[in-house]
């Protein structure tokens, strides 16, 4: 019997297209699914009306990690990770290589950028309650995001090899240190050496050039992909999902191409303005984006009169500096109230057990264990109780538009807060400082772990069936 011909696959809405460029896209859908993915995530997927100016900043992350990557890569081909050539090839790059001086520059305002974005990103999430089911993986997926660049942050900021690289990654590989039994080893395995040396830097490097950016790239792909699988928040919190017109289409709802895809260019536009200023004539920023100490060579025998981490790192850097011996007993106040709150107002019984169990041990390795361990502790749970939000928060609506005035007061106060402890994390330590850093620490926690307690309390606005403009 005769083989049947198969017939080619019309691509809808390929009209406007030539013969070539038709028949083209034709060969390849037949054999990738390029129209159809097309489709499901820009032409026919349907996101909220209302999108404001807070929602620019998922699509500016996707424009500054493009720019990292592709300034990364010119880099790489005149650096040399190695101590004794690292801090001349950069000088190299700087002074000799035709634009390398705007490449690196554009990497290394770009790696500030990026945080300012994510940082904004974050907010707009926590203000609108896009933690929030269904969305609890796509906010899991972000913060994996957030938690893989600060380790990306981190590797490169060693690159340099200059004073404040070093001495930087001396003190933040040293706190490993402090981990109880594990501690010495583990410091001892990330340096790859006793001290910050020649080892040190290779394995930075390559974990700052291949091994993060290949996971950032495959939890943004994730994200991205969870979050068009159940669909944008928006500003209202409303679901446009549960209202749809005979078609199935959202009748809240506009298709991301070409409606967002314009929108989202101007906010590149104006971003890029802002973006270049300060790239030509304040790419320092003062010292917080690049320090005066990190244009000197290091130097192990030269310690910095004040060393800190990068501005993005400070908050964390503050909480961490805030614990000391008279700071456990506060600590010690806040396991007994909290264990206490739980005990008298949690409804189920596993809350209570849990509290009765978890408390009388964290208060006896309280004990045990030393001050400046506690204060890495802290840190690290500082940035990863992120991860808590879905789960936290028990308002019955999700924007900050409808809560009431105890969440929005508890937002303002976070916000404040988180922004001093990044400014007390540049400054050396004074007694003053410290009592700031240890009061914003309590009050950052206690936004997080009360939630349970004041989402609950308050009196929420109704929300609207439909969306606002």
């Amino acid at each position: 019997m005769a083989a049947t011909k198969k017939e080619p696959v019309v691509i809808e809405g390929a009209g406007p297209f030539n013969a070539p460029i038709g028949g083209l896209l034709t060969w390849v859908d037949q054999r990738f699914p390029l129209m159809s993915q097309w489709k499901d995530h820009m032409s026919e997927y349907y996101a909220p009306k209302n999108f404001n100016f807070w929602y620019y900043f998922g699509s500016l992350a996707m424009v500054v990690l493009v720019l990292q990557i592709v300034t990364g890569i010119f880099l790489v081909m005149h650096y040399k990770p190695s101590a004794a050539d690292a801090f001349a090839s950069v000088e190299y790059i700087m002074r000799d290589v035709p634009g390398g001086w705007l490449i690196r520059y554009l990497h290394s305002t770009g790696a500030s950028a990026f945080f300012i974005v994510i940082y904004l990103h974050m907010f707009r999430g926590l203000m609108y309650g896009s933690y929030r089911a269904p969305r609890e993986l796509i906010w899991i997926f972000g913060m994996m995001i957030y938690l893989a660049l600060m380790a990306e942050a981190f590797f490169g900021y060693l690159l340099p090899w200059g004073q404040m690289s070093f001495w930087g990654a001396q003190v933040i590989i040293n706190l490993f240190d402090a981990l109880p039994i594990i501690g010495p080893d583990l410091s001892t395995w990330i340096r790859g050496d006793f001290v910050v040396s020649d080892a040190t830097l290779n394995r930075f490097f390559a974990f700052h050039v291949i091994a993060i950016p290949l996971a950032i790239l495959g939890l943004v792909a994730a994200h991205i992909l969870a979050l068009h699988e159940v669909g944008s928040n928006n500003p209202d919190g409303i679901e446009i999902k549960q209202n749809k017109n005979a078609q199935g289409i959202p009748v809240d709802g506009i298709a991301f191409f070409p409606y967002y895809v314009v929108k989202d260019a101007l906010g590149v536009v104006v971003f890029a303005i802002v973006f270049c200023a300060i790239l030509f004539f304040a790419p320092e920023m003062g010292g917080y984006f690049l320090e005066y100490n990190n244009f000197i060579p290091a130097d192990s025998l030269k310690t910095p009169p004040h060393i800190a981490p990068v501005w993005y790192f400070t908050p964390y850097y503050s909480i961490l500096r805030a614990v000391n011996e008279n700071f456990m007993w506060v600590l010690r106040a806040g396991v007994v109230g909290y264990a206490m709150l739980i005990l008298f107002t949690a409804r189920g019984c596993l809350p209570k057990l849990l509290a009765a169990m978890v408390a009388p041990v964290i208060l006896i390795a309280m004990g045990v264990i030393e001050a400046k361990v506690w204060g890495v502790v802290l840190m690290g749970v500082a940035s990863m109780i992120f991860f808590l939000m879905p789960w936290l928060d028990k308002s019955p609506v999700k924007s900050i538009r409808y809560k009431g005035k105890l969440s929005r007061w508890a937002m303002t106060i976070f916000v404040v807060i988180f922004l001093t402890l990044g400014y007390y994390g540049t400054q050396s330590v004074t007694d003053m400082g410290t009592l700031i850093s240890q009061v914003g620490t309590l009050i950052y926690f206690a936004f997080f772990l009360l939630m349970p307690w004041y989402t609950q309390m308050e009196q929420t606005l109704p929300v609207p069936d439909r969306l606002t403009t």
